[in-house]
């Protein structure tokens, strides 16, 4: 138990699983309202009103450095080491080079190449962020017709990863649920090539096919 609050690391991570979607989404907006636990927020020390949780200055540095934290889904670790049997994995990510390595340490996955929003200098829907994917792959010597993005955000992922002429996966983790969850709505139509509900969907279809 941490003495501050009371409140166990158990506890405290499963407030930041159930709060990511909503905190995340907020966040962006600065300020925002997130109406869920207020009392529980409160014993994390983040300012809990009845109505839902501000995220001021000081909710948002407790999110900020709590991202390394954050768990990996259930699937991801055993489906991404199934997919690297077979593929060269590289991670596109929108979190600083630090985060990641906590990321990666948790999912236990050997990668070929690691790009973060830090190394580009800028997040994802940038074009940026492609372009040094694409500095990335001639340095392996990966021609761009063998890439394929597998992603959750089409905000974020998938339409600029059309803009930038590659087929794409998206894993819709919240195909039973309404809303964007913590990305926002796309700003351009937009069409994946492939549809599954887990990263582990993807793993077994990609196994069933033998081309």
């Amino acid at each position: 138990m941490t003495r501050a609050t009371g409140t166990s690391a158990t506890e405290t991570r499963a407030f930041r699983v159930l709060m990511y979607g909503l905190i995340l989404a907020s966040a962006a907006a600065q300020f925002a309202l997130v109406p869920v636990m207020p009392d529980y927020a409160h014993r994390l020390g983040l300012s809990g009103f009845q109505q839902g949780l501000v995220l001021g200055a000081t909710g948002l540095a407790t999110l900020a450095v709590s991202v390394p934290d954050w768990p990996a889904f259930p699937d991801s670790a055993e489906a991404l080491e199934r997919l690297g049997r077979r593929f060269k994995l590289i991670i596109l990510s929108n979190v600083d080079r630090d985060s990641f390595a906590s990321s990666s340490k948790r999912l236990g996955v050997t990668f070929t190449s690691i790009i973060t929003a830090q190394d580009v200098g800028c997040y994802k829907p940038s074009a940026r962020n492609f372009e040094a994917l694409d500095d990335e792959i001639r340095r392996l010597g990966i021609a761009k017709r063998k890439l394929l993005h597998v992603a959750q955000s089409l905000f974020h992922d998938h339409v600029p990863a059309k803009q930038a002429g590659l087929p794409t996966v998206w894993i819709n983790r919240r195909h039973d649920n309404p809303g964007w969850g913590a990305t926002p709505a796309p700003q351009a139509g937009v069409t994946p090539d492939w549809t599954f509900t887990s990263m582990a969907a993807f793993a077994d279809a990609v196994e069933a096919d033998p081309t």
